[in-house]
């Protein structure tokens, strides 16, 4: 059934069973282009042996042929970039071919995979590693930062503080002269003065006397430990 052109394009899924440093790529055209074509895929790696396949089914004047590569790696890599490129005017298909391997093929495939999946796992846990680092850095500068910013406000109003002590432009006012200019707003001013006196004796003279009501006789002479 023909795809439609608006569905995604499928996707192959290889495991590494699947995958071999053996491929098969065919529809090439018969043209003799043997060395041609072994020099495309010697681009992506060393290439141990390139051979048509004369006993394999293929299309009118097309060829199958036969690529050996030094290593999975390098295969893996040529096939995920030829596969589907035009070549001498045909496309070409660019197919595993691990039934080809030895016992030592599989064996060193497996390791090989190993290798990768170990060297991925480290990087990845330096990686996470050095992120938390990082952070933990950022942190302690952040705090000592706010630390200082803290000490450098506190220096700034002491004195402030200082000058606004010091400077004669900012002299208290005593409590019994005249501020204003006005008649009614001196009579305002120490109008709120007598009630904030008042107030204050009078919370004075209550804290004196809840001291006093909170304070226990003693119940005879007996010197306290």
């Amino acid at each position: 059934m023909p795809r439609c052109r608006d569905d995604p394009a499928p996707v192959r899924v290889y495991t590494v069973c699947d995958e071999s440093k053996y491929l098969v790529v065919r529809n090439v055209p018969s043209l003799g282009c043997g060395d041609e074509l072994a020099n495309l895929f010697g681009t992506y790696g060393p290439v141990e042996e390139c051979k048509p396949m004369d006993a394999e089914d293929c299309e009118p004047y097309t060829d199958v042929f036969f690529i050996k590569f030094s290593q999975v790696s390098n295969a893996r890599f040529a096939k995920r970039k030829l596969d589907e490129s035009v070549f001498l005017g045909n496309r070409l298909q660019v197919s595993y071919a691990p039934h080809f391997e030895s016992l030592s093929d599989t064996k060193e495939k497996l390791e090989v995979r190993r290798q990768e999946v170990l060297g991925r796992i480290k990087s990845s846990a330096g990686r996470h590693q050095g992120t938390f680092q990082y952070s933990i850095a950022q942190g302690s500068s952040s705090g000592n930062s706010h630390h200082q910013t803290n000490s450098n406000k506190r220096e700034y109003m002491k004195t402030a503080h200082a000058h606004h002590v010091d400077d004669p432009r900012f002299s208290h006012v005593p409590s019994n002269k005249d501020y204003f200019p006005s008649e009614s707003m001196n009579a305002t001013v120490n109008l709120v003065r007598e009630k904030l006196d008042k107030i204050q004796s009078s919370g004075d003279n209550s804290d004196v006397a809840a001291a006093a009501a909170s304070k226990k006789p003693r119940v005879d002479n007996r010197r306290r430990i």
